[in-house]
């Protein structure tokens, strides 16, 4: 009923095929271009490889979950509105404020790299330009000041035709790593493979101990670096790429048949990343020796480039740079649709301001909501550094996959009347496994995670019972009523 209000009403205008070109589009990015090199160099080794294949078990079986709300539930607000209908107001608070962690800090840390690239584009055409200038003690990157605007007024004038922008950029990229499969496979050496899970590397060279994983700490391990705990602390690393795919549940509102396009939406751009990221991983393993591939001394890092310049193929490099520079472009732009969204939800039940739900009645998006959005993120990329974001992130949508898994659980014992466009199979079988999955690579992640983590969620709370509680549709007794013409109309009770 609440989808039905005039003044919040979202456009229905997206089908299958627009949810599975902005699941694509936002994961295949930072995570193909940086992440498989730079954590088989430094964590894992070549069976980087198996860590994207368990990263992607993990997503499959959330994807499950989030597939029946989406069918069911087709509400923007993605895991804040699933918890809101099985689990009530405060987790639903806790699980909003989660999810700006995963898409605001996302964007912003993307963003970032975005920039990066867009300096080393400029260069590649004659252009020696820094995107970072000084501003007294902050460093200003306009690159990305650049990128937030542009995309925040795309997202403002339509949903649909954001949807136009990603599927062209889209294709560019997915082109692009097809290029870097095809011509890298070439350089593909067999004896970089082994060892395929290199020997764990000693305590005293793999740092303090706070950033090991939490996993490795409880068990007595001595190191998270290389070995079995590498590996899983890797599949945790390498869930960062693919982050994103349950954007397409923030769009179901907006969907033209959810029921069926939801899910299609989901499992498309699922299947479509893991086999591009599977083979892009056993490309640049294979092309490069992982030490090779390891963080130096300097602090730079390796990315997919780096594989090629390596064994001389500097074209492809160069081909590689404008590829990820297409890519970072979406991703950071469906990140802002997602964070948008579920800023949009939020309001919409008084958590946040209910002036940022109201939408453009020409536009049919939330505009003051993709403004603040806009703002927020465009004000972080261009003056704070984004470095050891990626594992926050992290550690935030897994925790949101934990609760929507259980949700599903929850639903079907409450609610087993609710008409389900989908039904996600083996249930409880099914969510259980996705719970104990993302809690396996949540204890993967580093203890000084878990310690920002906590800090994060406790500001949080100490906001909904300052703020949310108070102003909340729940807390005030306002509940929907079917209005004659079929819409929605309020009440207090």
């Amino acid at each position: 009923m609440d989808t039905d209000e005039p003044d919040t009403k979202l456009r229905k205008n997206l089908g299958a095929w627009d949810l599975i070109v902005f699941g694509v589009s936002v994961v295949v990015g930072a995570g193909i271009f940086t992440l498989a090199a730079r954590t088989a160099g430094d964590v894992s080794g070549p069976s980087v490889t198996l860590a994207f294949v368990l990263a992607a078990i993990a997503c499959g079986l959330a994807a499950l979950c989030y597939a029946e709300f989406a069918s069911t539930v087709p509400v923007a607000g993605s895991a804040y509105t699933y918890s809101y209908a099985t689990f009530g107001e405060f987790i639903a608070w806790i699980i909003g404020w989660d999810l700006i962690l995963e898409f605001a800090v996302a964007a912003a840390a993307v963003g970032k790299g975005w920039s990066t690239y867009l300096q080393e584009v400029l260069e590649l055409i004659g252009l020696n330009v820094s995107t970072v200038l000084p501003l007294g003690p902050l460093q200003f990157d306009w690159g990305a000041v650049l990128l937030i605007a542009v995309l925040s007024t795309l997202l403002a004038l339509g949903t649909k035709l954001s949807a136009r922008v990603s599927l062209v950029i889209t294709a560019i990229k997915v082109a692009v790593v097809l290029l870097v499969v095809v011509v890298g496979a070439a350089f593909i050496k067999v004896a970089n493979y082994t060892p395929f899970i290199p020997p764990a590397q000693p305590a005293s060279e793999s740092g303090p101990a706070l950033e090991q994983s939490l996993l490795s700490l409880i068990l007595g391990g001595e190191t998270s670096t290389f070995g079995i705990f590498g590996l899983l602390a890797a599949a945790s690393l390498v869930f960062f790429a693919f982050i994103g795919f349950d954007v397409v549940a923030t769009t179901a509102e907006e969907t033209r048949n959810p029921q069926k396009d939801a899910p299609r939406g989901i499992f498309g751009s699922l299947a479509i990343v893991t086999v591009l990221y599977v083979a892009v991983a056993l490309v640049v393993t294979g092309m490069s020796g992982y030490k090779e591939l390891a963080t130096q001394p300097d602090g730079s890092r390796s990315t997919l480039a780096t594989a090629f310049s390596l064994n001389g193929v500097h074209w492809a490099a160069a081909i590689i740079s404008v590829g990820a520079l297409a890519g970072l472009t979406t991703v950071v732009m469906v990140m802002l649709l997602g964070q948008i969204r579920i800023l949009f939800a939020m309001s919409r039940d008084g958590l946040m301001p209910r002036s940022l739900s109201k939408t453009d009645p020409k536009k049919g998006t939330p505009v003051r909501a993709t403004v603040i959005v806009g703002v927020v993120v465009l004000v972080a990329t261009g003056f704070f550094p984004a470095d050891k974001l990626e594992e926050m992130v992290n550690v935030g949508t897994l925790f949101a996959f934990v609760l929507v898994s259980a949700g599903v659980i929850v639903l079907r014992r409450t609610r087993p009347d609710l008409p389900r466009g989908f039904r996600a199979p083996l249930v409880p079988l099914v969510p259980i496994l996705a719970i104990l999955a993302c809690l396996w690579l949540m204890l993967n992640l580093t203890a000084l995670t878990w310690v920002r983590f906590v800090v994060w969620m406790a500001a949080g709370v100490v906001i909904y019972f300052v703020y949310g509680r108070s102003h909340s549709r729940l807390g005030r007794g306002e509940v929907p009523e079917v209005a004659a013409g079929g819409g929605a109309k309020h009440s207090s009770e």
